[in-house]
């Protein structure tokens, strides 16, 4: 089969403002960054003639291996095979961070023939988003450490520092650092930290902003540290959230690009879902239920962390209801939880296989707990048998789901056409009863135990000194009622990474809570949970090239 970067280059793409016209977009509100992307005005919601309001598919998966398993691929492939049936549909992903781009994950646009396009563009720097969050955010710490050094008239305790930096870039030489050495006019010195810039809070408020005015606002109230009398100081107190928003201005204008067929594709705004909510834009999101019947909305990993999210804080946020749920599995992260070896996992057996449904029965059931229909997508790999994907059809059956076989790498709209079928189904039975897990009013460990109880599967939470110390600073400053964003890892349902299957007989440890008051909300941190990953032992970095004539290779 050709490879990503060829089947990209021989799309026939739709000129951006020919493809937003397709979709009832005014060419006024575009602002093209080249021929095939653009950035979509706000000003586009008082143009809309229409007052239509579509309904969302929410694509979240099982457990995954440290791979991933195709989600956005078949989010794609699925938005286009509604839009072959009949079914206008806009797909919804977050922009790709360049720290897995040249880790281990790769892009994130999909792949095959269900990609979104164009590629080589998006996976980079595409229209300076991720950037411009990286500088809004160090603008905010340069800010702090220069009010510091010129006499901290706000008296803030050193020792009491929340804001770390922030870079969009795998680094693990940069998770603890010290700043401020070579004596008095660079000082005082301390120490200080990085977080992958997908991790920082401004990328998570520019995701859950639906205007300027919000957005400013929500900036304002970023808690940047306490002061000497144990005081909240925000960055509003600082004087600097204008001049972040600035930065901001075209950040918070969604994306549009296009996938292999032409289906429009927003693409704004790159939490990561372990260690922040995990979906794109809420403008993004509201703009396409204006314009089309199906949002597809991938969420990232598993039902754990981004599925969980985009119900208790992202549907709260946006108000916005989902639909139905699909959730991706794949034959090889089964296997993998059913005990065969990480580093070879497609030698598994169907043994294997059998042993690892439970873990797909847990997704199933969170969904469910939600109030959602769940579809399951089984994410075809090349080696994958026929008996394989029946073992996996049979279990579904059994638990009382759908499940079709998706093919949307090799085949784009065609091979998801089962899928969307199941997916319409699902959706006009009107079966969606979504709730949250957790009520806002309940104490902070009361919504950190039912999540960690009813999603992860555990017996309970263990809180460290810190954690505790930290949520009795989190109810003095009177932020005990925001929802809560568990940081942990993607790989096990516990906060052990090494924990497949679905796991039993377990505790998550909270380590710390760190309070994203801007965003509104929370982050526990559960286990090991890190905010600035590291580069694998053979980065993809070392795989990606430039031809003599310009032509980028290697990105998948």
């Amino acid at each position: 089969m050709k490879s990503d970067i060829e089947i990209a280059q021989e799309a026939k793409l739709m000129p951006v403002i020919d493809l937003a016209s397709s979709f009832g977009i005014s060419d006024s509100c575009i602002l093209p960054y080249g021929k095939y992307k653009a950035k979509i005005s706000l000003d586009v919601f008082g143009k809309i003639d229409n007052e239509r309001t579509g309904k969302t598919v929410l694509v979240t998966a099982i457990t995954p291996t440290s791979f991933g398993e195709g989600k956005t691929t078949v989010a794609i492939g699925l938005s286009m095979a509604l839009n072959k049936m009949g079914r206008r549909s806009i797909v919804a992903l977050r922009e790709p961070s360049l720290g897995p781009v040249f880790g281990i994950k790769g892009g994130a646009t999909g792949g095959g023939y269900a990609q979104v396009l164009p590629m080589e563009d998006i996976n980079l720097h595409f229209t300076g988003d991720i950037h411009a969050v990286g500088a809004a955010h160090n603008l905010l710490a340069a800010v702090l450490d220069n009010h510091i050094h010129f006499g901290n008239q706000l008296d803030i305790d050193e020792r009491e520092i929340y804001l770390t930096r922030a870079m969009d870039m795998n680094d693990r030489s940069l998770r603890r650092i010290v700043i401020g050495l070579g004596g008095r006019s660079n000082g005082p010195a301390r120490e200080d930290s990085f977080i992958i810039t997908t991790a920082s809070e401004v990328m998570a408020i520019l995701a859950l902003s639906s205007s300027m005015k919000e957005l400013k606002e929500r900036l304002g109230n970023m808690l940047v540290a306490s002061d000497m009398d144990r005081h909240p100081v925000f960055a509003k107190d600082l004087g600097v959230h204008g001049a972040m928003a600035a930065l901001l201005a075209q950040a918070i204008m969604p994306n549009i690009a296009q996938t292999t067929d032409q289906t429009p594709a927003f693409i704004h705004c790159g939490p990561f879902a372990n260690i922040a909510h995990g979906t794109c834009s809420i403008v993004a999101m509201r703009l396409a239920h204006r314009l089309c019947e199906y949002t597809v909305v991938e969420a990232g990993f598993g039902s754990d962390l981004g599925g969980e999210k985009f119900i208790d804080i992202v549907s709260r946020a946006g108000n916005i209801k989902v639909d139905a749920a699909v959730v991706v599995a794949t034959i090889r992260a089964l296997k993998l939880h059913g005990g065969a070896p990480e580093k070879d996992v497609e030698s598994g057996t169907v043994e294997n296989l059998k042993q690892g449904l439970p873990n797909l029965a847990k997704h199933i059931e969170n969904m469910r707990k939600f109030g959602l229909p769940v579809v399951v997508s089984i994410n075809v790999f090349e080696g994958d048998t026929e008996d394989e994907i029946k073992v996996v059809k049979d279990f579904c059956q059994a638990q009382g789901v759908a499940a079709a076989d998706t093919r949307a790498f090799e085949r784009g709209a065609d091979g998801t056409l089962e899928l969307a079928d199941c997916v319409d189904k699902a959706v006009q039975s009107g079966g969606s009863r979504m709730k949250p897990i957790y009520e806002l009013e309940d104490a902070v460990e009361a919504k950190i135990e039912k999540v960690a109880r009813e999603i992860y599967g555990a017996d309970g939470v263990i809180y460290t000194t810190q954690a505790e110390r930290d949520i009795r600073r989190i109810v003095k400053f009177g932020l005990h009622k925001l929802p809560v964003c568990i940081a942990k890892t993607s790989s096990s349902l516990s906060d052990n990474q090494r924990l497949y299957g679905r796991p039993a007989n377990f505790k998550i440890t909270i380590t710390g809570v760190n309070v994203s008051a801007g965003a509104g909300f929370l982050v526990p941190v559960a286990g090991e949970a890190m905010l600035m990953p590291g580069l694998p032992r053979v980065p993809n970095a070392m795989k990606i090239d430039v031809s003599d004539t310009g032509q980028i290779q290697g990105l998948s």
